[in-house]
């Protein structure tokens, strides 16, 4: 079970702190509009057209959602925090190439974590991830991943389209993108056979050809699929990582990656419960990837909460301005 009163809270703050943990491009070259400037654009598909967007919103380059205020005051929709969150990482932002924006995220959150003895992190996006698995690994020298995502996040530089870091997650803890980042964080690469990776329903069909030649031990968002799996590592600590999106897109509204027909929000309550029953979880990580619009939502809440409870924890919410 995780401890209640060790909650390491890494949300963004807006789309400064989500530029800092996410990707420097799309996942697809479309040229991108700039404010005034007529630019060429063309028809794509509806999923690549949302990580284009959102690719953009995550670099400060909100081409929609930022409203302005007059003078140099935006406002934009800030992702809730928990009333009880031990700590909130915010750390100031540089300018430049996303990756040294996510560095200096990324040293934040390292230090939180190392701070915490069984954090439990919430974040808009998965990369972070790299920050925690760090942290955990300076007490803990074996260590294993249990990871829950619609998406297989095994994109590397050299096999993505787009370049997007998002989508590079979990090669990022196997030690598949050298050299991406100039930070010393001190991760060591989880070896594949420490890596459990739950249900991965929507792949790249290179990120697909890559787990195929991996040994990651891939396996469907089931309980006993999960128990079965976690029983196999033996008494390794295990840090498990949860992207909303792995739930069915029907009960996520505002997901900002849906993906299609998938296991229920009851049911990855039960995977998480089942992983908690069955091996030493050491920390917890849930990316809350919602569209802006939609973060602040109840249903939003509700969701965290239910995850975050399936997991041990209690969360408490700050009532909204106005209320």
């Amino acid at each position: 079970m995780l401890d209640p009163e060790s909650i390491a809270d890494l949300a963004p703050s807006g789309p400064a702190s989500t530029g800092a943990g996410s990707g420097p491009g799309a996942r697809d070259s479309l040229s991108r509009n700039t404010m005034w400037t007529r630019k060429d654009a063309r028809v794509v598909e509806q999923k690549r057209a949302r990580e284009v967007y959102e690719s953009i919103v995550r670099e400060n380059i909100d081409p929609a959602l930022l409203e302005w205020s007059g003078g140099n005051i935006f406002k934009a929709r800030v992702f809730p925090i928990p009333a009880n969150a031990t700590q909130v990482v915010r750390p100031v932002l540089p300018s430049g190439p996303v990756p040294a924006r996510m560095s200096r995220l990324h040293r934040a959150a390292l230090h939180a974590v190392t701070r915490a003895a069984r954090p439990l992190v919430l974040s808009g996006d998965c990369p972070t991830a790299r920050a925690v698995v760090a942290g955990l690994q300076r007490r803990h020298r074996d260590l294993a991943v249990l990871w829950l995502d619609a998406h297989g996040d095994f994109n590397t530089p050299a096999i993505s389209t787009s370049g997007y870091l998002g989508g590079m997650a979990l090669a990022m803890l196997t030690g598949r993108t050298p050299g991406l980042f100039d930070d010393a964080l001190g991760l060591r690469p989880v070896p594949d056979t420490s890596v459990v990776l739950a249900d991965a329903r929507d792949l790249d069909p290179a990120e697909r050809d890559a787990l195929t030649t991996s040994h990651v031990r891939r396996v469907p968002a089931d309980p006993a699929a999960i128990t079965s799996a976690l029983g196999q590592l033996g008494p390794t600590p295990v840090y498990l990582h949860l992207d909303i999106d792995v739930i069915d897109s029907a009960q996520l509204p505002g997901a900002r990656f849906p993906s299609g027909p998938g296991p229920s929000l009851a049911q990855i309550e039960e995977c998480l419960a089942a992983a908690c029953a069955t091996a030493n979880i050491t920390a917890a990580y849930i990316a809350c990837a919602w569209l802006p619009e939609h973060v602040s939502d109840e249903t939003s809440r509700q969701t965290i909460t239910r995850l975050t409870a399936a997991l041990g924890a209690s969360l408490a919410w700050h009532e909204p301005a106005g209320s």
